[in-house]
């Protein structure tokens, strides 16, 4: 069995648009909520909460080609992983010469379907709606593109497994390495940000509605939560062998230890307790570690009230014992969805990377549930050397990685 190790990282989200501006923002426990006025206009939304991102220009960088096959999520995606490249010491020459692979998370692209659709309907000719238009629809749109910008030769496809997307790409890569099938795999997660990919979630009442306070509506754990808040980005790991890795002379980051996964074979939206403990108890125990031995939990909380119920009581189920710190960074983001499972892999690196646990902000009162967890309220200055990353999605789809600091 190969040890799979963590050579680049990139992140493009709502706390930075690379490494450097997202350590700053997890460490001063910062907000990415704004309140969106557009969402109140045309389309009257419940809730205008969202994450706020800067869009990309890649012309210049890209080539029209390339760029008109890019939907939001594609381009967020490219320059996360333009990041995650450089951090790795890897270039085009070497994808040409080398069988890398890709395994993306993302289980929408829903503004350019609802674009060509109108046009359609507008101008009865489908022949106006360009060639880009259907390589930006398909949910495979960036494992798709991205395999063609990088010229990628290895694996190619799309994860769509809900909130846990992102999550269940990097540990896919992980045994395809581990297996010997494959020495590299870009994997990744990335969600679209524009309001209509998220309309019917505020349409089943998803969404916190704390429009007055748009930075403390994300409140993971906490008694008063009212509901998620949509977010988006991208976020990149580069996967190799340990093998591969030391052959390039490339700077290890971190080494995948495990991945867990399950179904709660339940309902289809309300999370269960069994589900989280199973995909939890898989990881650690594939893992060949003691419980103790986790140093920090970066929980899938996402502010809804049954959601951070049960995962505080699969979390105690497991860890009560012995308390390891637990954060939920999707207080600082929302809910980053398909991106979510990589993006806070990310961010659990960059805090492992700087001796620091991030801020569950917003967690002003637990809930009997919650009170019985180790919860960071503040920044917490420690060294991590191995972290436990849930993710959990509609479907009861269930993903838990365990990653280690690298040690020769």
């Amino acid at each position: 069995m190969n040890r799979v190790v963590i050579t680049g990282m990139g992140i493009y989200s709502v706390l930075g648009k690379n490494i450097d501006e997202v350590r700053n923002s997890l460490y001063e426990g910062k907000s990415g909520i704004v309140y969106d006025p557009e969402r109140k206009k045309d389309i009257i939304f419940r809730s205008a909460l969202t994450g706020a991102i800067e869009k990309p220009v890649l012309k210049g960088i890209l080539d029209r080609r390339s760029r008109i096959g890019l939907p939001e999520q594609g381009e967020y995606a490219y320059l996360s992983t333009i990041e995650a490249m450089k951090l790795a010491k890897l270039d085009q020459e070497y994808f040409e010469k080398n069988d890398a692979g890709i395994l993306f998370g993302n289980d929408s692209s829903s503004l350019p379907v609802i674009q060509a659709i109108d046009l359609m309907r507008e101008k009865k000719d489908t022949t106006l709606i360009g060639s880009g238009s259907i390589f930006q629809s398909m949910n495979s749109t960036v494992s798709m593109n991205l395999s063609v910008i990088f010229k990628l030769r290895g694996i190619n496809f799309t994860i769509s497994g809900a909130c846990a997307s992102g999550s269940h790409s990097i540990g896919l890569g992980f045994f395809l390495i581990k297996h010997g099938y494959q020495e590299m795999v870009v994997c990744g997660g990335a969600q679209e940000l524009n309001p209509y990919s998220v309309g019917s979630f505020d349409g089943i009442s998803a969404f916190s509605v704390r429009e007055n306070e748009p930075t403390k509506a994300s409140r993971p754990f906490d008694r008063d939560r009212d509901g998620l808040v949509p977010s988006g980005g991208a976020a990149t790991v580069i996967l190799e062998s340990y093998e591969s890795a030391k052959r390039r002379g490339a700077n290890i980051i971190a080494e995948v230890l495990s991945y867990g996964f399950s179904s709660n074979g339940d309902h289809i939206s309300v999370p269960n307790v069994e589900g989280p403990v199973k995909a939890m108890g898989m990881s650690v125990k594939q893992a060949g570690i003691d419980s103790r031995e986790l140093d920090y939990i970066n929980a899938h909380a996402t502010s809804t009230p049954v959601g951070d119920m049960n995962e505080a009581k699969a979390l105690d189920q497991l860890f009560g014992h012995f308390k390891p710190h637990v954060s939920s960074t999707k207080s600082m983001t929302g809910h980053e969805m398909w991106m979510a499972g990589a993006s806070e892999v990310v961010y659990s690196l960059i805090m492992m990377q700087n001796d620091f646990v991030a801020p569950n902000i917003n967690f002003e009162n637990p809930d009997e549930f919650s009170a019985k967890l180790n919860i960071a309220q503040k920044t917490v200055n420690k060294k991590i050397n191995i972290f436990l990353s849930n993710s959990f999605g509609f479907g009861g789809t269930n993903s838990a990685l365990i990653i280690k600091k690298f040690i020769e």
